[in-house]
Formats: structure tokens, sequence, C-alpha cells
């Protein structure tokens, strides 16, 4: 038979499966016990290794130790996406040189910037490079490297090398996931890591791109800290974590309607 705590504990992990994030108010209320009864369960489920605690509540754990095909990802949250993309759009002005990570999220954007003939634009994406290339009269550069089938991207130091030529304005960053409670903007491997951190050394301001999903995993790779970008854009599905987290990283996000 549970103990009181363990019938509580299995309820939490059940509510997770249903809603990635809970906060302590909603954890509280549903369980009907003090706001230290629940600190103290979540301690124990993460010892566990059945969440990950925030600064005001808990996420389910999935690690992101792979990435998906672009094919598969392409169909996801397709909704967000476009909000995010649309945002990120306007943030772009005339004569800007804008980089943009490979990625389903980034393509988004690059799907607003076509026909933008007063653009410079660059990226390692073969899908990005492809619907940029739809418009004549533009300025295009595609990276070259490495060529990996999972995302349809060139990395590896060829890449890197390649994008060190450059003076950029914009990053349009992609991220596996964002970890608030620790600060950081995260990916699914070294290698992808290496080549997102030589894209914001040649950058002035970073824009990292992420759907409320990317907020309720954790990945391998860290790329850097949320309060070294210029700005996290994503959608309203993230705001009950954001607004949990410290006020310095507040400000750093900007919500697509």
């Amino acid at each position: 038979m549970l103990t009181q705590a363990e019938d509580r504990q299995a309820k939490i992990v059940e509510l997770l499966r249903e809603k990635s994030f809970l906060d302590l108010r909603t954890l509280t209320e549903r369980l009907d016990v003090s706001v230290a009864t629940v600190r103290r369960d979540l301690g124990e489920l993460e010892e566990l290794g059945l969440l990950r605690r925030t600064h005001g509540g808990a996420v389910s754990v999935n690690q992101v130790a792979l990435d998906a095909t672009n094919a598969a990802r392409l169909v996801w949250k397709q909704t967000e996406k476009a909000a995010i993309a649309e945002v990120v759009a306007g943030m772009v002005v005339d004569g800007d040189t804008v980089l943009l990570d490979a990625g389903t999220t980034a393509l988004e954007v690059a799907k607003k910037l076509v026909g933008r003939k007063s653009l410079t634009l660059i990226s390692n994406g073969l899908d990005i490079v492809a619907e940029l290339t739809r418009v004549e009269g533009q300025s295009i550069y595609s990276i070259g490297g490495e060529y990996s089938e999972t995302n349809r991207s060139f990395r590896g130091p060829l890449a890197e090398h390649f994008i060190r030529q450059f003076n950029v304005d914009k990053l349009i960053l992609n991220a596996a996931s964002i970890d608030v409670d620790h600060g950081l903007i995260c990916t699914s491997t070294p290698v992808n890591a290496s080549i997102a951190r030589v894209m914001m050394e040649v950058s002035r301001r970073v824009v990292v791109v992420a759907d409320h999903s990317k907020f309720t995993k954790s990945s391998l790779s860290v790329i850097g800290k949320i309060e070294d970008v210029g700005v996290v854009v994503t959608d309203a599905g993230s705001k009950s974590i954001i607004d949990a987290a410290p006020e310095k990283l507040r400000k750093k996000f900007v919500i697509a309607n």
C-alpha cells in the first residue's frame, strides 16, 4: 500500500504526463498540501530522475540526445513557429546581414524574408538556402562543410571556418532546449553546439527562436547563456515557465501571440 507521500508523488508524475510544466501553486491546489511539502516531493522525484525542478515548479524529463529529422520537425508546432517567425522577421531591417542557423523554425523566418532585396542572407541549412533562392535578386551565401542528413545542414570545421569570414548584424539561432532554471541555451550534440557558438561570435545580435516544447526538454550540449543573447522569441505556451524565471532572464523573452 502506498504511503501518502508516495501517492502524492505518483500523482505529480501523472500530472506531468498531461502537462509538461507545473507551477507550485497548481500543485499545492491539486494535492491540497503546503508549498514546503510540494518542494520536498519535487526534490525526491528529481533525485529519482522522474522530473526536473525549475524556478517556481517542475518540468517533465525529456532529454534530447538525437535530432529528429527535418521532415518530422516540419509538422511539429507549425502555428507556433509561424507566429515566432512573424515577430522575428519584423526585427530585421533593410540593409541587415542575417545569418540563419539550420532548423525548421529558422526556415519559417526565411520564408518571411524571401524577396526582401535589401538583405544579405547566409545559412548552413540546405532547406533554408533552397527557400531563399526561389526569388531572384537577393544576396545569398551558402555555408559548406560536412553534410548532416538529419537536419539537412552543413557543419564541422570547414563550416566554422567559412562562418568566421562574415560580420553579421543578426543571427537567427535554433535551440534543442531552453533551460530557464540554469539560464542555458542547449542543443543535442557537441558538433551542433560548436557551430552555433561560432555563429554567435560573428553576430552583433543573437535572436534565439524556440517554441514552448523546447522549454520542457533538456539537451546534452550547451551553446551559451540566455543572458548573453539579445532575445529569445517563443510562443504563448512558454508563458508560465517564463513568468517563474528570475527577473534578469524574463526581460530576454518575447512572446509571439
